[in-house]
């Protein structure tokens, strides 16, 4: 089935070349949006399954947007395009509920592989089975060889079982289950595999899932990386969910991790896959070794009590 996306951005020149971007994939149903209001009421008119949309525009900005699609439109999920300059709006963007962000220095990279992780995201959610629903408590210890196939279906498992155990609402399950992913790639891209930043970036850019894939298969099948293993816990009750990764690599040094800005880290996606997880998780901590991820998010206490009914 064909998903409809709305992209909002003021720019008539970054609008088309958004939108661009996503009909080059074939998968999609894209439709523009000049400001916020336009958006709303497109929204109002016709279901939409994502929206993507630029963070200062007129009239109504991408924050303003996002929380009157949170509050009208709860089960759509919004991703950010985040342009040098306004890092502290997009952090404000994210911890106020946005799905993911893709900074505009990195689109070309990094924005359909959003788009299709979020989406399947929000399918996830609403596949739910009967033990699931029954759920009170639970916890799985597993080992993961290096095959993003298995890290999509694990998230995907994930997905129903938060759904399931009724932890938190549908928004904040499709953003906790985009930072286990983004988690997860990263043990096998660049713990386990030991792919560069710049080497994944080249090959994203490509627009061409087969050669990231290529490369995935080169390296699983190279020793050391062809024994190495991601060990993941997952941990799951209503009122919070708490996720460890381990991952056989050589690790790095944390300490800039701990030190990380939160508003700096947006400027032109420096790090960002563990910017996107420390925006959405509560809790986010190393090992000494650098090669060990545990993250923790909580349910607040007004969706705590309204899962218990």
């Amino acid at each position: 089935m064909e998903r409809t996306i709305l992209v909002v951005d003021d720019s008539r020149v970054d609008r088309h070349l958004v939108a661009g971007l996503l009909r080059k994939t074939k998968k999609y149903h894209v439709e523009m949006a000049e400001h916020g209001q336009q958006a709303l009421a497109r929204l109002a008119e016709e279901p939409h399954d994502l929206v993507v949309t630029d963070l200062v525009m007129p009239e109504m900005d991408g924050l303003e947007l996002l929380r009157a699609i949170r509050l009208k439109h709860p089960t759509i999920p919004v991703i950010l395009l985040t342009a040098c300059g306004n890092e502290s709006i997009a952090v404000e963007a994210m911890q106020s509920g946005a799905a993911s962000y893709v900074p505009k220095a990195r689109q070309a990279e990094c924005l359909t592989e959003t788009v299709a992780r979020v989406l399947d995201r929000a399918a996830a959610d609403g596949r739910r089975d009967r033990l699931a629903k029954g759920m009170l408590h639970c916890q799985w210890r597993l080992e993961l060889e290096n095959d993003p196939a298995l890290i999509r279906e694990l998230v995907d498992q994930a997905q129903t079982t938060m759904a399931g155990i009724k932890f938190a609402d549908v928004g904040e399950r499709i953003r906790v289950g985009e930072a286990l992913e983004e988690a997860l790639l990263n043990a096998m891209y660049h713990g386990n595999l030991e792919i560069g930043e710049q080497e994944l970036a080249e090959t994203r850019a490509a627009l061409d899932d087969r050669k990231l894939t290529a490369l995935v298969d080169l390296r699983r099948r190279q020793p050391p990386y062809s024994e190495r293993k991601t060990l993941v816990v997952l941990s799951f009750e209503a009122s919070e969910v708490r996720f460890v990764i381990r991952d056989e690599g050589a690790g790095f040094s944390v300490t800039w991790a701990r030190e990380i800005d939160p508003v700096k880290a947006f400027d032109r996606g420096h790090r960002r896959g563990l910017t996107l997880i420390q925006s959405i998780m509560d809790e986010v901590t190393f090992n000494s070794t650098g090669n060990e991820l545990a993250m923790t998010k909580r349910a607040r206490a007004t969706e705590t009590a309204m899962s218990r009914r």
